[in-house]
């Protein structure tokens, strides 16, 4: 069990029910949040920054985020990568002003300080003084004054970083049964960059990776899911719970019809009909003909859905809000009509996309609920209340299991 927060949040004691109750509070206490950011984002974890083709050549880089802390991704020398604080080691100012681009090295535009590739300082404008007078001293050495640089993992593609200097192995953080699913979307072809979106939504961050665990939701919420078959209640699937707060949902697209389960959900538009059927009409890409979401906490989801792929980086901004990157990506070797598929079927998802645009209001209505209401708590009971994987998706199962992990990594 973790450290006491402070008086006051000890004081908000967790509903008796355990897992099938999350009190609103967790929403809106500042302290807990900064907490969360301790634990999750600058501890013992690996967060999703990039993808390895985001950087192709020696000088790449690209700016992400950790937590509220603001990194670089860089490819250095011998292919190797690199990744460092954005905070200049001399008076703290960024250090890199843009998205992304290429560099031979990086110079702070405040003192001019220079510093490699891999974030070691190489120089120092005035090191020496001006006619004998002022300068550093004798003994300031550039070796202790290079950025703070992480620890980086790369898996098939995707690059990891965690500000412990001694995290847990990635396979161990992330545990087989999301490895294997990783592998399943990652399996080592080269990865081709499709585009992005961007979208800031007022809630607390925790509420998106839950939304992601709710999926029941998605057959009351998203009319263009349930009508299209792209997601619905009466398809085979699973909510499988995983180590570290991460899960998996598992479903299957079954195309338009309607059914009896369908036929009484008012969301569900019978009479319907896109004249372009391309962005309901997936190409046959895995044999187990599965479509699967995977929430790797607490930086990133990576989804599935008809053809396109995409990265959910999570960034929070405060207690009650966060923004919301997405990265849209296919294969090196994909053929042209898959590579117009993926563009194709990213227009389901983004700030303006047919099923995600609901999310996001939803989830500032969530937010805007949850303040002035830590006396209530949320009731987290549908398909029971254990917290073992299920073979259907009418549950909550997969919020039950968080809270569960949440709640002991937290000391709550």
């Amino acid at each position: 069990m973790g450290k006491s927060l402070n008086a006051e949040v000890d004081s908000k004691a967790w509903p008796k029910e355990g897992w099938s109750r999350v009190p609103f509070w967790v929403y809106t206490d500042p302290d807990l949040y900064q907490r969360e950011l301790d634990l999750f984002f600058y501890g013992r974890s690996w967060n999703y920054v990039a993808l390895e083709c985001e950087i192709p050549e020696k000088g790449s880089f690209k700016r992400s985020w950790i937590g509220e802390r603001q990194v670089v991704v860089v490819r250095g020398e011998n292919d190797e990568v690199h990744i460092w604080e954005n905070r200049c080691a001399h008076r703290g100012a960024r250090l890199c002003w843009k998205n992304k681009g290429k560099e031979e090295s990086f110079t702070c535009p405040y003192h001019q300080w220079n510093f490699a590739l891999d974030g070691k300082l190489q120089g120092v404008p005035l090191k020496r003084g001006v006619l004998k007078k002022g300068g550093m001293p004798s003994d300031f050495d550039n070796a202790n004054h290079g950025l703070t640089r992480l620890q980086v993992h790369i898996e098939n593609g995707t690059i990891w970083a965690s500000f412990h200097p001694a995290p847990p192995s990635f396979a161990e953080y992330s545990g087989p049964e999301v490895m294997a699913h990783i592998h399943r979307h990652f399996p080592g072809r080269k990865l081709k960059l499709l585009g992005y979106n961007r979208q800031l939504i007022p809630s607390n961050w925790k509420l998106y990776f839950e939304n992601l665990k709710d999926p029941y939701h998605a057959t009351l919420l998203h009319s263009f899911l349930i009508t299209f078959g792209l997601w619905r209640a009466d398809t085979q699937s699973e909510s499988l719970p995983a180590v570290s707060g991460h899960s998996l949902m598992v479903s299957r697209n079954v195309g338009k019809k309607k059914t009896d389960v369908n036929a009484d959900i008012a969301r569900f538009k019978d009479a319907l009909e896109l004249h372009d059927a391309d962005t309901v009409t997936p190409l046959s890409e895995f044999s187990d003909g599965q479509v699967v979401a995977i929430t790797h906490f607490p930086s990133v989801v990576i989804h599935q859905q008809a053809n396109t792929f995409g990265m959910r980086h999570i960034i929070p901004k405060g207690i009650d809000s966060f923004e919301l990157a997405w990265t849209f990506f296919g294969y090196e070797d994909d053929s042209d009509e898959m590579t117009r598929l993926r563009v194709r079927h990213a227009n389901l998802y983004g700030p303006a996309g047919y099923v995600a645009m609901e999310d996001g209001e939803v989830l500032a209505e969530s937010q805007g609920g949850a303040h002035h209401a830590d006396a209530y708590s949320a009731v987290l009971e549908m398909g029971g209340r254990d917290v073992q994987p299920q073979d259907h998706m009418v549950t909550e199962v997969l919020i039950r299991a968080f809270y569960k992990y949440y709640r002991e990594a937290m000391g709550l």
